[in-house]
C-alpha cells in the first residue's frame, strides 16, 4: 500500500510539527518565544532537532484564552514567517482561525493552514483556503476557546468527532479543495473531559482508518499533568510522548510537539522495536 502524503511529505515515517508560540499566553511558553528573532531561533532550533513542519501560531486557544485582534496576529506571526522563509526546507504551517491571516501568511511564505476551528470560525476561511488551495489541517473543538471546557459532553466521543471531521472535509472538497491537500486532527483537550481525551486516544485507529491523514496534538497537554501530577507543563515531556506513541502504534504519522528533539529520540526506539530498523533520520 502506497503511503499517505501531505504537504509533499511522505507519510512513510512518522513526522513532526514543532510548535513556534509567537505569543505572550500560551499555556505552555506563552512569553519565551514573543519576539520576532527568539521565535525564529526557536523554530531553526526545531529544525535543527528533527521537525519536518513548524507550526507558527500568533493566538492562543488555550481553555478560557482571549481571542487576539487580526492586526495584533498579524504583528506577530508575518514577520516570523518572512524570515524564516528561505533559511529551512521546513514546510512552514500557520496556526490561525482568520482568513485575513492566512491570506497574508500565504503570501509571506507559508505553506499549510492549520484551522483549530477545522475552517467554520471565520465566515471567509473556507473560500480563502479553498483559493489559496494550500494543504489544511481541519481540527475538532467543541465551543469557543473561552469556554470550551465548561462541562463538554458527548453521546459518544469517536463516532461524533469522525463524523464532523468527516463533514469538513466534504466541505473542502464542495468549495475547490483537493481531498488530497486535507489532513485532520481530533482535537485532543479541546472540549474534551480527561475520558474523552483517553477514548480517543484509545480508538486513534478509528480516524487513521479515515481517507485523509491524521496529527495528533497531545504535547504538554493537562490532561498528561493530571494523569502525570505534574502541574507545570513544560515537565510534562514524559507524558507527552508516552500519548504520542500510543497514537503512533495506532497509525498516527503527524505529531505536533514542542519537544521535538525528545519525541525523535523516543521514536527512533519505537521503530527499532516495531520494524528492527529506525525510520526516523539522525539529526
Amino acid at each position: 500500500m502506497t503511503a499517505k502524503t501531505f504537504a509533499g511529505l511522505s507519510l512513510d515515517r512518522t513526522r513532526l510539527m514543532g510548535i513556534v508560540n509567537v505569543t505572550p499566553d500560551s499555556f505552555s511558553d506563552g512569553g519565551q518565544f514573543d519576539s520576532v528573532q527568539a521565535a525564529i531561533d526557536h523554530a531553526l532550533r526545531l529544525v535543527d532537532e528533527g521537525a519536518d513542519i513548524l507550526d507558527i501560531g500568533g493566538e492562543s486557544t488555550r481553555p478560557r484564552s482571549e481571542p487576539v485582534a487580526l492586526d495584533e496576529e498579524l504583528r506577530r506571526v508575518i514577520p516570523v514567517i518572512e524570515k524564516l522563509t528561505g533559511q529551512t526546507d521546513a514546510r512552514i504551517s500557520i496556526d490561525t482561525r482568520k482568513a485575513g491571516v492566512m491570506r497574508e501568511a500565504a503570501a509571506a511564505g507559508a505553506h499549510i493552514l492549520n484551522d483549530v476551528s477545522a475552517l467554520t470560525h471565520d465566515p471567509e476561511s473556507l473560500s480563502v483556503a479553498a483559493e489559496l488551495s494550500l494543504p489544511v489541517v481541519l481540527m475538532h473543538a467543541k465551543g469557543d476557546p473561552k469556554t470550551m471546557q465548561e462541562n463538554p459532553t458527548y453521546d459518544n466521543v469517536v463516532k461524533e468527532i469522525c463524523t464532523y471531521l468527516k463533514s469538513r472535509t466534504e466541505a473542502c472538497v464542495a468549495a475547490g479543495l483537493p481531498r488530497d491537500r486535507i489532513a485532520v486532527d481530533p482535537g485532543i483537550g479541546f472540549g474534551k473531559t480527561i475520558d474523552h481525551n483517553l477514548t480517543l486516544l484509545k480508538h486513534m485507529d478509528v480516524f487513521c482508518a479515515m481517507d485523509t491523514p491524521v496529527l495528533l496534538g497531545v504535547s504538554r497537554k493537562r490532561f498528561i499533568g493530571t494523569l502525570g501530577h505534574v502541574p507545570e507543563a513544560e515537565q510534562r515531556t514524559a507524558g507527552s510522548i508516552a500519548a504520542a506513541l500510543s497514537g503512533v502504534a495506532r497509525g498516527i504519522r503527524l505529531l505536533r510537539v514542542h519537544d521535538v528533539a525528545e519525541t525523535r529520540r523516543a521514536l527512533a526506539v519505537w521503530e527499532a522495536v516495531e520494524h528492527g530498523v529506525s525510520c526516523v533520520p539522525e539529526h
